[in-house]
């Protein structure tokens, strides 16, 4: 009996094979594709197999993490969605930063909603919805849906969710299937991203089904949830916000598999992002007020973890503003490095920069390339966004910006092309720069030199060199990876124990701190009173520094580059159910559970009924999920208040929680 774990990330796609007793039988990196997701899931597929002399028919489980949730909502990328507010005032798209998520994207106030109680405070306006729909339908991929207090009935997004597929047909994201709490800004937040995501994950389930029914696996597939814990690829489909921090989650049940700590400040470097976490007592925490990726605080439940913009692909850009660090600036965006470019085009990349440093004055878009993913003509929105889809589809490989974009109308087409993930850039980057020093050889180390050359022509608003070579320009880029990296780290840990973390590396007393005193009257010293495990393929290459710079050790288990991978396996299947009772008026308590909503007279059968409806509902949701061995374990919590000498009930809340092992088996 083998498992098999994958992890999809932005750049490389992990694959892990372990046995009965969870040893590594073997693991395998190969690139991520993203022009077609299936090439790179075959390609570590055929080679692990391959290693560990294993039968596919010998797989019984496969468990999948990824990082491309996480990186479409910090990179901005997705489907379009509409949004479809029912009972909403247009000033709540203001709160849980709703808007600036909406961002272009068009949205529908509709009249409706229900009360805290769960009744209705207007009939749902149909023909509003209907009229929304008729101008929106050919401009969307999915649409979201969250009407006020839904979690308390959810009538009116039942039916919106009913006309939308009888009248266009979209995916719909329901806000009450994918959060159980108030707050209802923070659930159409949820709702919208989670529409968005629908086209990338079902896209990567696809692929990553392909490639194993290709390679013979017919082991059930399991997807890894933000909160550490499996789900069925079936409810990642329908569900897929609940992926996000999907690969921080495996690489945290990774770190404590790999290493037997029960401490440690768990740190996953990865192409596009950083993940920091914590793991205390054996177990990483969940955050309790929900997942928050790319300035996002969504309702999903997911490991405590914080996520920047920060990787091996960060993108090396020119920050002359004032206060800018030496000029030079890292990430959030990912491009494709410079090395990885000419190892899979040498022609186009270097006839690029070679023609480049030719010229006699550097040019903005000096190393800098786009290349296509997958241009689908029927998410292309205007002739511009047509005009560089066409020359990008057809080139043999990667365009210079230089010779693809004129003017800005081209420029402001191609970053949509970017966000709705059809186009790639590539550029210099950290991988570039660690190839430049020699610290990283599996790419073209001369394109990464050239890029570094390239980036040395242009001056400094002083009008000097930015580095004297470019070994030295490489050890900049590095040191501000560094550097960057464990102030994060350091202000991850600042915020557990209760510190204002954010912004807390750049009080003056620890930066005498890093400077080792800084001359002054005052001597500080910091350090993490944990180690740091340090994940990622690069993850020896930079956390040793980053350990010392926060005076603690680093510790880089074996396996650490696929430490995700690993943690897709070894985690089990969770399930929360919760149902709460009200009390609308004398002599009525109300349930409200799942779909539906109650009334009793009397408070002890509605407690009953309400217990019995939260365990029904996660036992569905385990049996949905695959799950063996369930065991479910109820909390009630009982909100009263004293009037006249009288306890009066305010609200009951009973929640259930289910877990259980992974099916194994061969369909």
């Amino acid at each position: 009996m083998l498992a098999l774990g994958l992890d999809t990330g932005g750049t490389f796609t992990d694959a892990v094979l372990l046995d009965a007793a969870g040893a590594v039988r073997a693991a395998v990196k190969a690139p991520t594709t993203r022009h077609d997701l299936a090439e790179g899931i075959g390609a570590a597929l055929v080679e692990v197999l391959r290693l560990s002399g294993c039968a596919p028919a010998a797989i019984t489980l496969v468990g999948l993490s990824t990082t491309l949730a996480t990186n479409a909502i910090v990179e901005g990328q997705g489907g379009a969605a509409g949004l479809v507010l029912i009972g909403f005032e247009p000033a709540q798209l203001e709160r849980a930063g709703l808007g600036r998520a909406l961002g272009a994207d068009p949205v529908a106030f509709v009249g409706g909603g229900h009360d805290a109680h769960g009744d209705a405070r207007a009939p749902l306006d149909v023909a509003a919805l209907e009229a929304f729909l008729d101008r929106t339908a050919a401009q969307v991929d999915a649409y979201a849906v969250a009407s006020m207090f839904s979690v308390r009935n959810p009538d009116h997004e039942r039916a919106a969710m009913e006309i939308i597929a009888a009248r266009c047909g979209r995916p719909v994201s329901a806000s009450h299937h994918l959060a159980s709490a108030l707050d209802g800004p923070r659930r159409a937040l949820t709702a919208l991203l989670n529409a968005r995501l629908v086209p990338i994950v079902s896209d990567l389930i696809d692929r990553c089904t392909a490639g194993l029914a290709a390679a013979g696996i017919r082991a059930p597939l399991m997807v890894v949830r933000g909160n550490g814990a499996l789900m069925a690829a079936a409810e990642a489909r329908r569900r897929p916000v609940e992926t996000v921090l999907s690969g921080p989650a495996a690489s945290a049940v990774g770190a404590t598999f790999l290493t037997g700590l029960a401490d440690a400040v768990v740190a996953d470097i990865g192409g596009t992002t950083t993940d920091v976490g914590i793991v205390a007592g054996g177990l990483p925490a969940i955050d309790p007020l929900g997942a928050s990726v790319g300035g996002h605080r969504t309702m999903v439940e997911a490991i405590r973890m914080a996520t920047i913009g920060l990787g091996g692909d960060s993108e090396v850009w020119i920050d002359d503003a004032p206060g800018a660090a030496d000029g030079l600036a890292l990430g959030p965006r990912r491009l494709v490095p410079l090395a990885v470019l000419a190892h899979h085009h040498p022609g186009p990349v270097h006839a690029a920069l070679d023609r480049q440093s030719r010229r006699a004055a550097p040019g903005t878009w000096d190393a800098r390339f786009a290349l296509s993913y997958r241009c689908d003509p029927g998410r292309i929105r205007d002739d511009a966004e047509h005009a560089l889809a066409a020359v990008l589809t057809h080139a043999a490989g990667p365009v210079a910006l230089d010779e693809l974009l004129r003017g800005r109308a081209a420029q402001a087409a191609l970053m949509r092309l970017v966000a709705r993930g059809m186009v790639g850039l590539g550029g210099f980057t950290p991988t570039d720069a660690a190839h430049v020093l020699g610290r990283h050889a599996a790419w073209d180390a001369t394109a990464s030199r050239k890029g570094a050359d390239l980036f040395l022509r242009r001056r400094d608003r002083r009008g000097a060199a930015r580095a004297p070579s470019a070994e030295a320009f490489a050890t900049r880029v590095l040191d501000l990876l560094v550097a960057r990296s464990a102030a994060f780290v350091f202000e991850t840990a600042a915020a557990r124990d209760g510190l204002p973390g954010e912004g807390l590396a750049t009080h003056p007393l620890v930066r005498r701190a890093w400077s080792r005193g800084g001359g002054g009257l005052v001597e500080a010293s910091i350090r993490i009173a944990m180690p740091v495990v340090g994940l990622g393929a690069a993850a020896h290459l930079h956390y040793p520094a980053i350990a010392a710079m926060l005076g603690t050790a680093a510790v880089i288990p074996a396996h650490a580059g696929v430490a995700n991978a690993v943690g897709a396996v070894v985690g089990v299947v969770r399930r929360v159910a919760v149902t709460r009772i009200t009390r609308p008026g004398s002599g009525v308590y109300r349930v409200h559970a799942g779909d539906g909503v109650a009334d009793h007279a009397d408070y002890v059968p509605a407690r009953e009924a309400a217990e019995a409806a939260a365990r029904d509902l996660v036992a569905r949701a385990l049996e949905a999920d695959g799950a063996v061995d369930a065991e479910i374990r109820v909390t009630i919590d009982e909100r009263v208040a004293e009037a006249g000498g009288e306890r009066i009930l305010i609200e009951t809340e009973i929640r259930a929680e289910g877990t259980g092992r992974p099916r194994h088996g061969v369909g």
